[in-house]
């Protein structure tokens, strides 16, 4: 194994670990659950998603570690630095995570919920599962933003949504930090419904005061007899403000719902006839929303074994080391279709790698570039998105760029304004757009390679990917400059440079960046072409799905009783 992939690995476990954690956790706290009677029937939050999905189906996980490290979820003690010898014996840094053994409850939280694309009923689905395992489901401030990106993703792509609903509402030590976010996402369930696009809700436990409005402004709604609660305010909470005196079942259980006010179209007995339910009726929904028979949907091409053993030599041609230059044909062949490639112009501006390819039989656009972004990689980038929405291509960025060049003679060559043009290009783009983050992705570059800011349907990180405005080096050298012309003395000089890389180097890690959401999540390398697989499929169905839609008789969307 070489070096570079070794390192590869080990990042990539570092954030299989932490996934590890939040199940761990979760799967504790649901043995205290079932250790009462009454509630031993009841499905671990991870459970009900699996009960829910079709087997042996893609499953792509979203936003996994959103929070990490943030409000209540502190499961980063420290990030400790260390080096790594390659076969120059040169240094190159990667972030090592370390838990606190001592601290039973420092878990990470996974934002409170699960997220996900999956197929349910032979339906592919964006699927929202809250974790009432961690402090009852109540939603963080990044666990709003999750909650924000899943229905973007339904919108964006036309994808029914399923939500798995037990949720405490909102944790309010954080209220300040929630609220008026938290209300986009009723407004998005509302457009979903006025889009036409089917939103499923089972409510497993508790959906209290703002969570009431989940199941209110769903399409269908499954309620599981003795467990859910719809209310606007509970019992206490009614009491203090009315003086009335009522039982949880009373002010919204799940029969008072079904029987008086209609919000429930049907009462299961348990968690697992709820879903089985759910099932059910997904499949009398998604004809509506998909227009065309499964038969006439081109389907990807079957992913053979070879295939997937040739993905493992992605691991050796991306340098973890941005600073080490490589060929992204390499990266490129690997996971096109039969290796073939249509490069465009590739005797011009030859820093960025523009072309059409096909993935699983679907046509796209690539650009990939290395280092520094220059003119003409930045002139043949404009051209190139501007012939792919004129053939309806989707984009994939595959992002690894130190930022635009600089210097007199960058300048002299239309940095800026070349560069300008890319940008527009790619804010204004009429066709999907995926970016994969692969190396470094500093400055400008990050927006010109289609970064979160640039609103790509799909963005994910690769464990190695750093982060930020530029490298950590960069950042102390220029520091050190400053503080030299102000004088300051070099032992200051030396502290300062030191302290400002550290900061760079934690704050452009893929850890830091994916608790943000600023991509969807930390993938392994080698699951790069199946992942895009499916996503050239998604964009695929839902252009022949618009050839064949008709405008919606009910564009205020659907309306309960």
């Amino acid at each position: 194994m070489s070096e570079n992939e070794s390192i590869h690995l080990d990042l990539l476990s570092q954030v299989r670990r932490l996934e590890e954690l939040i199940r761990e956790s979760s799967v504790r706290a649901q043995k205290k659950h079932q250790s009462n009677p009454k509630q031993s029937s009841r499905l671990s939050p991870r459970e009900r998603f699996l009960y829910l999905v079709d087997p042996g189906k893609p499953i792509i996980e979203l936003s996994s570690l959103a929070g990490l490290g943030m409000h209540d979820d502190q499961a980063l003690s420290r990030f400790q630095t260390e080096q790594h010898q390659n076969k120059k014996d040169q240094n190159q840094n990667t972030l090592t995570l370390t838990t606190d053994p001592q601290a039973k409850t420092v878990r990470p939280q996974g934002g409170s919920g699960i997220s996900a694309l999956a197929w349910v009923s032979g339906v592919r689905v964006v699927i929202y599962v809250h974790d009432y395992t961690i402090k009852g489901g109540a939603i963080s401030p990044m666990g709003v933003q999750k909650l924000l990106r899943a229905q973007t993703i339904a919108l964006e792509n036309d994808l029914p949504l399923i939500t798995l609903a037990e949720s405490a509402g909102a944790n309010l030590n954080y209220q300040a930090e929630l609220f008026v976010e938290g209300g986009r996402t009723f407004a998005n369930q509302a457009r979903l419904s006025a889009r036409g696009i089917p939103q499923l809700t089972i409510v497993h436990g508790s959906s209290t005061a703002g969570g009431a409005y989940i199941p209110g402004l769903s399409d269908l709604v499954i309620m599981v007899k003795d467990q859910a609660k719809v209310y606007l305010a509970g019992p206490p909470l009614v009491q203090a403000a009315t003086g009335e005196k009522v039982d949880h079942e009373t002010l919204g259980g799940a029969m008072m719902h079904a029987e008086v006010t209609g919000s429930a179209e049907w009462v299961a007995k348990d968690d697992r006839e709820a879903i089985i339910l759910a099932r059910r009726w997904i499949k009398h929904l998604a004809p509506k929303q998909m227009y065309l028979s499964p038969n006439n949907i081109q389907k990807p091409t079957p992913i053979t074994q070879q295939a997937k053993d040739h993905q493992d030599q992605v691991l050796t041609v991306v340098p973890t080391d941005f600073s080490q230059s490589y060929d992204p044909r390499a990266l490129l062949t690997i996971l096109a279709d039969q290796e073939e490639l249509d490069e465009f112009k590739p005797h011009y501006g030859k820093d960025m790698v523009v072309g059409l390819m096909k993935c699983g039989g679907y046509p796209m656009a690539f650009l990939c570039n290395h280092g520094p972004i220059q003119a003409q990689g930045a002139a043949k980038a404009t051209q190139w998105i501007s012939l792919a929405c004129q053939n309806a291509w989707p984009l994939v960025f595959f992002q690894n760029t130190t930022g635009f060049m600089v210097g007199s003679q960058a300048e002299r060559e239309g940095i800026v304004k070349r560069g300008s043009a890319f940008i527009q290009a790619v804010t204004n783009a009429t066709v999907p757009k995926v970016t994969f983050l692969i190396g470094a992705s500093f400055g400008a570059g990050h927006y010109a390679m289609c970064g979160r800011p640039f609103d790509p349907r799909f963005i994910f990180s690769w464990p190695n990917q750093k982060l930020a405005v530029m490298g950590g080096k960069q950042a102390g050298q220029v520091m050190d400059m400053i503080y030299e012309r102000a004088g300051v003395d070099t032992d200051q000089r030396r502290h300062a440079q030191a302290q400002r890389e550290k900061q760079f180097e934690l704050e452009s890690s893929s850890l830091f960046a994916t608790a943000r959401l600023w991509d969807d999540g930390i993938i392994d390398p080698r699951q790069t072409r199946p992942i895009l697989i499916e996503l050239l499929s998604i964009f695929t169905e839902q252009a022949q799905k618009k050839q064949s839609q008709t405008q919606s008789l009910f564009p205020l969307g659907m309306h309960r009783l």
